[in-house]
C-alpha cells in the first residue's frame, strides 16, 4: 500500500554544543514538531559513546536515531552525523571519506528506511569546511558517487536514494556541479537532483552572517551550502522534488536554532 503524500526530509547542521545549546535545541525540537519530517539528516553531532546530541534533541519526539562517527575526539567522544526517522530504519554503512592528507576526518552515514512507498536508502554527510579545500571536497564527492553507484544500483524495488548534508560548497562549486551531473571529475560523472535548485525560491542561503548571529563571527558572504539531493525522478516517476525551502531560520529572543539554517524538502515517491 502506498501513500499519496510526499516524503518529508529535513537536513540541519546542529552546531554541536556551541552557544546556548539548551535554548537552541528547544528551537530545533519545536521546528521538527512543526515540520513533521519523516527522516532527518543531522551534522556536527557529538557522542560520548553511549549517548549523542541527536538523541538529546529529538529522541523525546518519537524518532529513532542512528549515529555515525566521522572522527574521534579522544576517549569515548566522537564527532559525526546522525539520522533520525519516524519510520523503521537500520544502519546500512558508515563510509570514511578521503581527507587528502588534511586529517579533517569526514564520513557518509547510510541507513535503510522502511517507508510506505518501499525501502529508502537515506544518506547524510558533512564535507571539509575550509574555503581553499575544494580539492578535498572534490575527492569526497567522487567517493560518495562511487559508493552510491556500487552499493545502490537502480532498482524498481528500492526507492531513489536521498542524500542530505552540509557540503560546505555553493551551488556553482565544482563539487556540487559534479553531483548535479554538470561537471566530470577524473573521468567520472553522476547525477543527483538538487531539490532546492529545482523547486526552491530565492537564494536559499543556509549560512548567512547577515541574519544569523552565530554565523556573524565569520564575516562571510551569505551562502547556500546545505542540501537535499535525490537520484530522481526515476523511470517510475519516484524521486521528484515537490517543494524545498529554508527552515529554522528565525531568531527567538535573540537565539537561533544553529549557526546554519535547515533545508526542508518534500519528494514525491509515488509510482506513476
Amino acid at each position: 500500500m502506498t501513500d499519496a503524500r510526499p516524503l518529508r526530509v529535513l537536513s540541519l547542521n546542529i552546531w554541536n554544543r556551541q552557544g546556548p545549546s539548551d535554548e537552541r535545541y528547544a528551537l530545533i525540537r519545536r521546528g521538527i514538531e512543526a515540520l513533521e519530517p519523516d527522516v532527518v539528516g543531522m551534522q556536527e553531532v557529538l557522542s560520548d559513546g553511549s549517548y549523542d546530541l541527536a538523541t538529546e534533541i529529538a529522541g523525546r519526539l518519537g524518532y529513532a536515531v542512528v549515529f555515525g562517527t566521522a572522527k574521534a575526539l579522544g576517549g569515548p567522544y566522537a564527532f559525526g552525523n546522525a539520522v533520525l526517522s519516524r519510520l523503521p530504519m537500520r544502519e546500512r554503512a558508515l563510509v570514511p571519506l578521503p581527507d587528502a592528507g588534511t586529517e579533517e576526518r569526514r564520513s557518509l552515514l547510510a541507513v535503510d528506511v522502511d517507508t510506505p512507498w518501499g525501502p529508502l536508502p537515506f544518506l547524510t554527510t558533512h564535507l571539509a569546511w575550509r574555503f581553499h579545500h575544494g580539492f578535498v571536497r572534490e575527492q569526497q564527492v567522487v567517493a560518495l558517487a562511487t559508493w552510491i553507484k556500487d552499493e545502490l544500483p537502480i532498482r524498481d524495488d528500492t526507492l531513489p536514494p536521498v542524500l542530505t548534508g552540509d557540503f560546505n560548497a555553493c551551488p556553482e562549486a565544482t563539487e556540487i556541479r559534479f553531483l548535479k551531473g554538470l561537471h566530470a571529475i577524473d573521468g567520472q560523472s553522476t547525477f543527483l537532483a538538487d531539490c532546492f535548485g529545482e523547486v526552491g525560491a530565492g537564494p536559499g542561503y543556509t549560512f548567512d552572517a547577515s541574519r544569523n548571529p552565530y554565523a556573524a563571527y565569520t564575516h562571510e558572504a551569505p551562502r547556500r551550502i546545505d542540501y537535499v539531493f535525490v537520484r530522481g525522478p526515476d523511470k517510475l516517476g519516484r524521486g521528484k522534488p515537490v517543494t524545498c525551502r529554508v527552515v529554522l531560520d528565525e531568531m527567538v529572543d535573540g537565539v537561533a536554532a544553529s549557526d546554519h539554517f535547515g533545508i526542508y524538502a518534500e519528494i514525491d515517491m509515488t509510482r506513476r
